[in-house]
């Protein structure tokens, strides 16, 4: 097993900060150890996304039993009915093979995450220069109503004052850039 297993990179952002870009950009560089964490959750496929790959696409229902089952690390009503969670069976399956579990969750998540996994995990929160720039890249994206991406734009405001509470902040000013310092972060931390 090598000195990745059981080491956990927690990525978390506002929505459209670029975070998932970063994590597909850590995932292809063979030269770290690192395995994606699926999350689980009750919202609807957006675009390309596939079950099992991008998330687990589970009924309310489902969530909910599985919940109640203990099958949840942690999870969190991130929006009014939508609920996304971490699955245990993740961890499991990435320490057994020999691989650092990587996550991109909420920013809530990923607080949980950081005091569950102790001094095994590193958190990183990604952000946008401003707000403006935020609500810009979430009109681009083309896949929100102009009145999610409000609500949207709003929650970001208010979990920016949680960014503090990460061991590191990346701005996604540049997205090259950006996927150079995490990649450097990261391969810093799998390397202690």
């Amino acid at each position: 097993m090598s000195n990745s297993a059981g080491k956990a990179i927690i990525f978390s952002a506002p929505s459209g900060s670029g975070k998932t870009t970063i994590v597909r950009h850590l995932l292809e560089h063979a030269d770290l150890p690192l395995g994606f964490s699926v999350s689980a959750t009750t919202r609807a496929p957006r675009g390309t996304e596939r079950n099992g790959v991008d998330y687990y696409f589970l009924k309310l229902e489902d969530f909910e039993r599985r919940s109640e089952a203990g099958d949840f690390l942690e999870w969190e009503e991130v929006y009014p009915g939508i609920r996304y969670g971490t699955l245990r069976s993740e961890l499991q399956r990435h320490a057994e093979a020999g691989r650092a579990v990587l996550f991109d969750v909420d920013v809530v998540g990923g607080l949980r995450l950081r005091t569950l996994l102790g001094d095994q995990a590193l958190a990183i929160f990604v952000r946008t220069p401003t707000l403006e720039i935020l609500q810009e890249r979430l009109e681009r994206r083309g896949t929100d109503s102009a009145e999610s991406i409000a609500v949207r734009v709003e929650k970001a405001a208010r979990e920016w004052r949680y960014a503090d509470q990460f061991d590191v902040q990346i701005v996604n000013d540049d997205l090259a850039t950006a996927c150079t310092e995490a990649t450097q972060v990261v391969a810093a931390f799998l390397a202690r």
